[in-house]
């Protein structure tokens, strides 16, 4: 009798030297390399790097990955146009997913069957370089400005900046974001990593395999999240009202946006990480916490001493909406995108290791339906 796993929750679906978790101390590393390190040290291309090729890049490395990224990080005209054509009210994971797709139109020859050819290798540098000009072409073309044309002199963080805002930012609000998507890059097989697999496993061009990624991170119960907890702490108002709504939501069996993680019995070290930057930033700029931010620690607070004896703490998803609304002034439909902005460096490595030993996904049921039987006669 085979097992049912809802979810495959806890089952090995692969073999992966890509990252790792240790739930119980609450330890997320890439390639060996914790995140606090390389939130400390690196930088988010560095970190792409690492992703893709398994080791720290030298210096001349790092710096031609650079240089390759800003002479491919414009995008195509036609997908330009693309996005001119879509609702400015359509959701910009719904346009990101859409342009990412269309992208494989321009680039028909990067596959499966050459994974590390200088032409599918390109490739897949065009989909990490192009995810943070299509965001930046979004939030503007959304509210019908033209967009900015990248820099090819900037880092990724700061030309992602540029391109959003018309404006050089401060250097701290730069090293912020690169921390933040050094911090989203990657998480082992979570579900949009697991879809990028699933469509690699049947030799799809990573155009598709990556729209896929992105299509199941726009989910509320994955990426999507940081929304609904900005929406969250809203509805609570302030502080004052957090234990009453907490404690209506858990007698209704209800979620708590940005609390629990399947993969961690203690907190999640993405959210101690954004936790801290956001205080050091506010702190060292004499600013005053925002309602919101005050209100997320109070939730916090309470969910601690309601939660934590059942092992469910604060996610990265708790504390990322707050920095991109409040720091990065990000308005929240564009937060997940820039997520997936992020996580495309982990999702082209997966690409990469799924079809360079490849046997694609094929699992079974437990059917429940009807027993054989005839048609009725007429």
């Amino acid at each position: 009798m085979t097992d049912y796993i809802p979810g495959l929750a806890g089952v090995p679906a692969t073999k992966s030297s890509i990252s790792s978790i240790d739930g119980e101390k609450g330890i997320l590393a890439y390639r060996g390399y914790s995140i606090q390190d390389l939130v400390e040290h690196s930088s988010f291309e560095e970190t792409a790097l690492l992703l893709m090729n398994g080791e720290l890049p030298s210096p001349q490395e790092l710096t031609n990955f650079k240089n390759t990224l800003n002479k491919r990080n414009e995008v195509k005209r036609k997908i330009r146009h693309l996005l001119w054509s879509l609702p400015s009210t359509g959701h910009s994971m719904d346009v990101l997913q859409t342009a990412i797709a269309s992208m494989a139109t321009f680039y028909p020859d990067a596959g499966a069957s050459e994974p590390d050819s200088s032409y599918t290798q390109n490739a897949l540098i065009k989909i990490i370089s192009n995810m943070s000009t299509l965001v930046a072409m979004w939030t503007r073309i959304s509210r019908g400005y033209d967009p900015i044309p990248p820099s090819k002199t900037m880092t990724y963080a700061e030309n992602f900046m540029y391109m959003c805002f018309g404006e050089e930012s401060d250097p701290e609000i730069v090293n912020l974001l690169d921390a933040s998507l050094i911090l989203h890059a990657e998480h082992t097989i979570n579900a949009s990593t697991f879809s990028t697999m699933v469509t690699a496993s049947s030799l799809a061009n990573p155009f598709a395999s990556i729209a896929a990624g992105v299509g199941t991170l726009a989910g509320p119960l994955h990426g999507n999240a940081n929304e609904n907890v900005l929406i969250m702490l809203d509805e609570i108002g302030s502080p004052k009202n957090a234990r009453k709504w907490i404690e209506d939501r858990l007698k209704n069996k209800q979620v708590i946006w940005g609390m629990g993680h399947r993969e961690y019995k203690t907190k999640d070290p993405r959210a101690t990480i954004l936790e801290k930057m956001i205080k050091t930033y506010i702190k060292k700029n004499g600013l005053k916490l925002s309602n919101r931010f005050e209100t997320a620690l109070e939730v916090e607070s309470i969910c601690n001493e309601l939660l934590s004896q059942k092992g469910v703490y604060p996610n990265v998803d708790f504390y990322s909406g707050i920095l991109y609304s409040e720091i990065f002034n990000f308005t929240k439909e564009h937060f997940t995108s820039i997520f997936a902005m992020a996580r495309s460096a982990g999702w082209v490595a997966h690409w990469h290791e799924q079809v360079s030993d490849n046997r694609i996904f094929r699992p079974t049921q437990i059917y429940i339906g009807a027993d054989f039987r005839d048609y009725p006669a007429q």
